[in-house]
Parts: C-alpha cells; sequence; structure tokens
C-alpha cells in the first residue's frame, strides 16, 4: 500500500446529508439521478472502491445489517474482501435475538446464542468446519463402544472443545483482553454494555442484554421503547462494522491479506414516508455515534433525500453549507456532519459529470502473486490438471454458445437513444409513401388502400422507454415494406399500393380498445373511401388484455388484423379467431422449445469444477396481470420436467391472477434477494424470465447494485421481449450474466442465414443510413423490424390478392387470407395453411445468447426455409 493512500485512510470525513426539493415521483426521481451519479462515479465495469447503496424504501429493519452484508460482495477487482469477523459476529448474534421476539425468546440463554452462533462459523469453513465435519452426527447412537468413544473422547475434541475456545477467543476480542496482556481496558464492546465483573463473557454479555431488549422489541412498531431498543441494536451493528473497517495492516510478503488502498462508500435513499425513513435514519444516527470512538477510516457515508428534523436533531442541527464547501471536508480527520440543501432549478438541467474515483488498482491477484512464488512446481501441477482434463474429456462440458457472459469491457457502452428523432424520420418516410401512392390513384387511376397500424406510445425525444418495446425497429419494418410495394409497383400493375396510418395506442396498449372502436365507427360512418378505404389492420406486438380486447372490436366487426410479435395462445380466443393472424410461434411451442432447452443443455456455470451443466430447477419470474406473461409462465412449468419456483413481480402492484402461494414483490431489490436465495439453495437454477423488458432491466440493475449474489454467474433465459434491450448493449458491464433469449430472426452474421434475411439486413442498414443521418443503430440484430416487414407483407399479400376487382368487399380479405399465403421471408420461410389462421406452422423461433460481440445462435427452430422441418432438427426442436 502507496505511503500516500495510507496517509488518505487515516482522516475520517464527516456524513454528507444532501437534502433533495420536491414531492411524489419528482422527489423519487431526483433522489435517485443523485445516488445513480455518485455510484457511477464508483464503478467502471465492476467496482473500483467497495460501495453500497441502501435503496429508499427496501423493507430492512436493522440498515446496518444490509450495509455489512452488501460490502461483503462485489469488491473490486483483485482485492481479497474485508472478513468482517466482528461485525457478521455480531449480526449472527442480533438476528438470533430478533427472532426471539415472541413470548419466552428473552430467556433463550447464552449457550443457545453461543451454538447458533458457532454453528455459523462453521458453515464458513476453515478449520472449525473441517473440525465440525470430522466429528460427525450430534447426537450419535447409543449403545456399543464405538458410540461411547464417539460421544465422550472425539466430539468433546471436534465439537465441544473448539467451540470452547473459539468463544472465549470472542470475548477476549470483544469484551475484554487476555488475562496475561499488560493492559486489562475492556474492549469496546465491554464499554458499550457496561459488562461487569465476573460476567465478561461475550455471550452471557449478549444474553443479559437480550434480557432487556426482547420484551421491548415486541412491542408494537412505532412504540417509543420498540425504536429505543432498535437504535441500540443498530448501534452495536454500525459500531462492530466500523471496527472492521479499520486501516488494514501492510503485509507486503502475505498477498492474500487484505489490500484495501480506498474507503468503503456507503450511499442512503431517504425515504419520503416517515415509516420507511426509520432505519435508515438509526443507522445514520449510528454512525455519527460510533464515528466519534471509532479508530479510521471508516466509511464514507451519503445521505440523500429529506432528513426529518429529529434526524437533524439528534446529528447537532448541522449548518447548510454549499456543495464546494461540502468538497473541503472529504479529507477533514473530523467533523460533524455537513447538510448541502440542493435547490430546485438546477435538476431541470443535465447534470454535471463526477469524475471516477482512482484508487491504487492492483494487477494480479494474491493467487497469481502466490503461484509466481510457488514457481514450476506449480506450473508443473497446473499443466499435469490440464492434461488430465483433456484426457478424460472436460471440454465435453463447455458452456452452450460459449463460456463468457455479456460482459463487453472493450465497448463503449449503449449507443445514444434519440427516440423522438429515431421515431419521427420513420413517420416521415411512410407520410412520404402515401403520397406517393396517393399519386398512383389520381395519375394512373389504381386502386390504393388503406391499412392502419397500431403501435405503443410515440417516445419524446429521448426516451429511454423504447429500450423496452420494438416500436422504433417496427416503425421502420413498415416503411420499408410500403417504399419496396410502392417501388414494385411502377412497373407491376397487380400490386396495390398502400397507405398507412400510424395510430399509437399509450403506453402498454393503454387505449387500444378505444381506438379500435374509433376506427370501426369511422369506417361505419364512411369516413374512409377511395384510396383511404380501410382493408386491414397490422402490429399489435404485445399480447396484453387491451390488445385482445381491441381484437375481439375488430373481430366483429369483420376486419382483418396481422399480428406481429404477439405470441399468447390466449390472443386467439373465441371472439378474435375469425379475424386475427397471428405471425410469431405461439407462447405454447416458445415454452416448450425453452423448457428443453434449459434441461438438455449445458447452461448453468458450475459452482465447482469447470464447465456448466444442464437446470435443475427454474426460478420463473412473471407479471400475473400480464396476458403474455402469465400465458408463458404457466406453458414453460408445465413443459419443465424440473423444479420451478414462480415469483409474480410488477412494479405497480398488480397481482390479478397469481398463483396460490407464490411470492408478490413489488421491489427490484426484494426481487433480487428472492432469486438469489434460491439459487443459493440450488445453484443449477436458471432464472426463466416471462416479465416484461422494463422489469427485466430494473431487476438486472437490483442485483448488480446489490451485489450478494453476483460473485457466480447467472444465467437467465428469457423470451422474444428481452431482444429489444438486451442488443442496446444495456447490460455490456455485468459480467456475472449469462443471458439466453428467443428471436425471429437468424442473425445476419450466422453462417445459416438466407439469401433473404442478408437482403433485409442490407436494406434495413441502408434505410437507417439515409433516415437517422449516421445515428449508431442499437437493433440492427432486433427481430421486430423483420417481423413487421414480413408480416406486412402477409396482409399487402392479401390486398393484391383481393383488390384485382375494384369494387371487392372489404370482408374479402378475410377469404384472401384463409387461401393461404407462403413466401420467402426476412424470418425465413412463411407458409399460413389454407383455411387456419393459426401462427404459420412450424415458423422459425431462434434462441440466440447474448454475448460481447453480440447474439449468437445457439438452437434454430422450425422451417427456416422451405422444407426444413423441426421434428428432423433434435433437441430442444423435435419434442
Amino acid at each position: 500500500m502507496a505511503p500516500a493512500d495510507r496517509e488518505y485512510l487515516a482522516t475520517s470525513p464527516p456524513l454528507f446529508l444532501f437534502d433533495v426539493p420536491g414531492s411524489g415521483t419528482a422527489y423519487e426521481r431526483r433522489v435517485r439521478r443523485v445516488v445513480e451519479a455518485l455510484r457511477e462515479a464508483l464503478d467502471d465495469n465492476g467496482k473500483l472502491a467497495p460501495y453500497a447503496v441502501l435503496e429508499a424504501g427496501a423493507g430492512y429493519e436493522l440498515a446496518g445489517a444490509e450495509v455489512g452484508r452488501r460490502l461483503e460482495f462485489g469488491i473490486p477487482r483483485f482485492m481479497t474482501p474485508d472478513r468482517l469477523p466482528q461485525f457478521s459476529l455480531l449480526r449472527d448474534v442480533v438476528t438470533e435475538v430478533l427472532q426471539r421476539q415472541s413470548a419466552g425468546g428473552a430467556g433463550a440463554g447464552a449457550r443457545v446464542l453461543r451454538d447458533t452462533a458457532y454453528l455459523k462459523r462453521v458453515e464458513q469453513g476453515g478449520l472449525p468446519g473441517l473440525l465440525w465435519s470430522l466429528g460427525g452426527s450430534e447426537s450419535p447412537q447409543q449403545g456399543g463402544l464405538y458410540s461411547w468413544l464417539l460421544s465422550v473422547i472425539w466430539q468433546p475434541l471436534t465439537h465441544s472443545l473448539p467451540r470452547l475456545l473459539w468463544a472465549r477467543r470472542k470475548t477476549r476480542q470483544l469484551i475484554r483482553p487476555a488475562r496475561l496482556s499488560p493492559f486489562r481496558r475492556r474492549r469496546w464492546l465491554g464499554a458499550e454494555l457496561n459488562a461487569e465483573r465476573g460476567k465478561e463473557n461475550f455471550f452471557r454479555v449478549m444474553d443479559e442484554m437480550a434480557q432487556r431488549q426482547v420484551p421491548r422489541l415486541a412491542l408494537h412498531a412505532g412504540h417509543p421503547q420498540r425504536e429505543e431498543a432498535l437504535q441500540g441494536l443498530e448501534e452495536l451493528l454500525v459500531r462492530a462494522l466500523l471496527e472492521d473497517l479499520r486501516v488494514p495492516p501492510a503485509r507486503r510478503f502475505l498477498p492474500r491479506r487484505r489490500r484495501r488502498t480506498a474507503r468503503p462508500v456507503i450511499l442512503v435513499e431517504l425515504p419520503q414516508e416517515s415509516e420507511l425513513a426509520r432505519p435508515v435514519e438509526r443507522f445514520l444516527y449510528a454512525f455519527h455515534q460510533g464515528r466519534a470512538t471509532a479508530l479510521p477510516p471508516g466509511p464514507l457515508v451519503i445521505a440523500v433525500g429529506r432528513p426529518s428534523a429529529q434526524l437533524l436533531r439528534h446529528l447537532g442541527d448541522p449548518g447548510e453549507v454549499n456543495l464546494a464547501q461540502a468538497g473541503l471536508q472529504l479529507n477533514q480527520r473530523e467533523g460533524e456532519p455537513v447538510l448541502v440543501r440542493l435547490r430546485e432549478e438546477p435538476f431541470t438541467r443535465f447534470g454535471l459529470p463526477i469524475r471516477q474515483v482512482q484508487p491504487r488498482l492492483f494487477r494480479t491477484s494474491w493467487r497469481t502473486m502466490t503461484s509466481l512464488v510457488a514457481g514450476a512446481t506449480a506450473l508443473a501441477v497446473a499443466g499435469a490438471g490440464l492434461a488430465a482434463g483433456v484426457a478424460l474429456g472436460g471440454s465435453e462440458h463447455r458452456c452452450v454458445g460459449g463460456d463468457d457472459t455479456v460482459d463487453a469491457s472493450a465497448a463503449a457502452g449503449p449507443p445514444p437513444l434519440r427516440a423522438g428523432k429515431w421515431y419521427n424520420q420513420a413517420l416521415e418516410v411512410i407520410k412520404n409513401e402515401n403520397l406517393r401512392a396517393e399519386e398512383f390513384a389520381k395519375r394512373d387511376h389504381r386502386t390504393v388502400r388503406t391499412v392502419f397500424h397500431f403501435g405503443s406510445t410515440a417516445p419524446a425525444a429521448n426516451d429511454e422507454t423504447i429500450l423496452f418495446d420494438g416500436t422504433v425497429a417496427e416503425l421502420r419494418g413498415v416503411a420499408m415494406w410500403q417504399r419496396k410495394l410502392n417501388d414494385d409497383a411502377i412497373s407491376d400493375n397487380s400490386r396495390v399500393p398502400l397507405r398507412v396510418e400510424v395510430v399509437p395506442t399509450g403506453a402498454g396498449a393503454k387505449f387500444a380498445e378505444r381506438e379500435a372502436r374509433k376506427l370501426v365507427q369511422d369506417i361505419n360512418s364512411g369516413k374512409y373511401k377511395g384510396p383511404k378505404q380501410v382493408v386491414g389492420v397490422l402490429g399489435y406486438a404485445q399480447s396484453k388484455k387491451e390488445t385482445r380486447a381491441a381484437l375481439k372490436v375488430l373481430g366483429e366487426a369483420g376486419i382483418p388484423a396481422v399480428g406481429t410479435t404477439a405470441t399468447a395462445d390466449e390472443m386467439l380466443d373465441s371472439n378474435t379467431y375469425q379475424s386475427y393472424w397471428p405471425f410469431t410461434p405461439a407462447n405454447s411451442t416458445e415454452a416448450r422449445i425453452a423448457a428443453d432447452f434449459a434441461q438438455d443443455q449445458d447452461i448453468i456455470v458450475r459452482r465447482e469444477g469447470d464447465g456448466c451443466s444442464p437446470a435443475r430447477q427454474a426460478v420463473v419470474i412473471q407479471n400475473s396481470a400480464d396476458l403474455y406473461s402469465n400465458s408463458l409462465t404457466s406453458k414453460f412449468v408445465a413443459a419443465f420436467p424440473g423444479t420451478s419456483k414462480v415469483v409474480n413481480f410488477s412494479q405497480d402492484g398488480r397481482f390479478e391472477d397469481a398463483p396460490a402461494g407464490t411470492p408478490k414483490l413489488s421491489s427490484a431489490h426484494d426481487l433480487a434477494e428472492t432469486v438469489c436465495k434460491a439459487l443459493k439453495d440450488e445453484s443449477e437454477s436458471v432464472v426463466y424470465w416471462s416479465a416484461r423488458a422494463r422489469d427485466f432491466t430494473a431487476f438486472v440493475n437490483a442485483l448488480d447494485t446489490q451485489g450478494t449474489c453476483i460473485r457466480h454467474d447467472i444465467t437467465v433465459l428469457g423470451g422474444n421481449e428481452l431482444t429489444n434491450v438486451a442488443q442496446t448493449g444495456a447490460f455490456d458491464d455485468k459480467d456475472w450474466l449469462r443471458l439466453y433469449y428467443s428471436a425471429h430472426r437468424m442473425p445476419v452474421d450466422d453462417a445459416r442465414a438466407s439469401e433473404k434475411t442478408r437482403q433485409f439486413v442490407e436494406d434495413y442498414d441502408r434505410f437507417v443510413t439515409t433516415t437517422s443521418g449516421g445515428d449508431t443503430d442499437p437493433w440492427r440484430q432486433d427481430g421486430h423490424s423483420a417481423v413487421a416487414y414480413d408480416a406486412f407483407h402477409v396482409l399487402s399479400r392479401a390486398v393484391d390478392i383481393t383488390y384485382r376487382d375494384k369494387n371487392a368487399d372489404p370482408r374479402s380479405m378475410l377469404t384472401a387470407l384463409s387461401g393461404g399465403i407462403t413466401f420467402d421471408g426476412a424470418t425465413g420461410y412463411v407458409s399460413y395453411g389454407q383455411g387456419s389462421n393459426a401462427p404459420p406452422p412450424d415458423k422459425t423461433l431462434v434462441l440466440l445468447r447474448q454475448s460481447a460481440k453480440g447474439p449468437k445462435v445457439v438452437a434454430a427452430c422450425g422451417a427456416y426455409r422451405n422444407g426444413e422441418t423441426s421434428s428432423a432438427q433434435g433437441p430442444p426442436c423435435s419434442r
């Protein structure tokens, strides 16, 4: 550790409070904006310094326990983690005390606390764990010399004696020094609890504390005595954490020792509600109290939000300073809390960038250092192990699609999103093609008709919600087919030029049914005549109750609709069956392929050893109120032969149709904790994601922020919904995420891509280049544009068949579609059977793995080319 670094760690910065103005959602957005800006300064595709973020309203009772838990994970690269032995012990004991709040819990006794805490230590491994395992069963069967020797001699040596020595050592570390020590001063915990002479045993002292606190903890929430008891426990935990975070010794010749050159940082969000703010404010007050007596360096704690008057009073009513003055306090050795009141006006502008921290980083881990010291012997052993692995065929269990994750360390990150600009550019192309079609009708007296496209909300200028749906990509596909159609119509009189009316239906298709009713009313009133005569509807990219209701309205009016990426089988109910033609494979097909893929393919990284293995368990995340998600979940669970655990996740708190007994979570943080626990219980688990892309992004960010289970790679398998955000580079910094998802088009760089697919991508690249002014396109490999292109082709082909007779009735479109339509398209071979409006039989479904270099095909099922069948393709396609 460099001398300058150690000098910096000798300081103890004060507690910083950033008072944020506003209320409601505006307040929450501002708090998150400030916290995220601070967090980004500590992270560069991995932590640059140890840090933890306490989200507002995450639901923990003792925030100090959560802080320590988060500091234990996600350490900076090549640093060995802080062990936090005192904090871990206090946390285990306090957790046991909290679990005994009910009647009689206070009398648990010092022995119970000791035994429970020692079992926690045994679970961590090392010498205690080894001795415990050698001791065998805690209660051997009676009878015989062997059982007598085991219970009287062997188990005391391996269980009782190590536990007794461990308990005495903890007493010396926390309560009083060893008897031979020349300094007979009590340790910090003995002083905190005012331990009496003669009773200075750690677990006896903690039991006496429990006797006093448990009855108070059993009182109702908000009771002054209960709050006082919780405050006392919080102060113990925080002080133990501060004791463990002292400046580590240099230890130059012991590479495994801690190498900490940057102090930990704790970012705290202050909730608006007083009930949710209590745990956070207890932590801040405990830190303020503990910092006065603990040795440096201690963490840097920054609280963002609106501190209550009570908290400010407990902190000594700190004076207000500006940001420049607050910055000067960072390197102070002592100081009172610092309060910075942020003004309303700066939040209306772009924020200033915060320079990233630059602590001393290590190029190699302690393991590398140790191996260099070992020299030729270690290299020889490694070479022999490698040769043995090859001889035993270890490569047979390589991970499907490659061993790397989505991490792209050399990538520049997601391209800038110009949502409004791109949407309007595609819309402008459609408007120009509408004028061309109308010119055909006027100049050449050609038959021209109109198609309505029902899409999502038109995005604002820099609306990042386009990451979570295929609005822009789909609109580009519509514009591309309309332009091709009009180009072909110049020389081909059998082609019917088409106008396109783009109608947004609101976020989540909220107004889909209303817009469908309006269209039916306008058609019935005679509003659309001549070239504006409506012949069909295109779109409805999401399977929702709202879009199904809209299709019912169109079906009753006899208006044909060709879908794009709505995949729920339930979209084809009895009310829409005669008028709706889905284009993509149904959820039943996708779920079956995904379930077979998860159970048969090596996709889960082994915790021990090399390579991957199939999934034994699926942790299924669904939004039960979402038609698509609920449908996909039920079909996947039915098809997956292993264990399935369903978790309902809805950020808006809607849990209609949630299965009884399944968790119902609205917080991404809670979801991350739930999933982490499931992965800990069964390491060979896949997270099957059937919810929407926006919720998935929140979940991934919560996992990354929380950091409790990302030491091991996490495998996620999802549907086509995830292509919208996965291919934008939004997860390129998540080096723990292994992401598989379905898609409806073969990537152009795959050797199996057809000529029609390659031709479409060339046309798409040309379209984007000529319309977007050279902007980088994040959806070049996304299938939404190709699906819209081919779906419009289906509808256009039916128009060509029907409107050779200029007086044809719009309902004759249904007859044309029922007659069967086939062609080779951008998404593969398209073939609707006669008399059936089910999705095209054996329609292509591709499973992709997202890598740092883009999507890679791991399975391609269905008739991508004419003559191919999934039955001949083997698993996971053939069942």
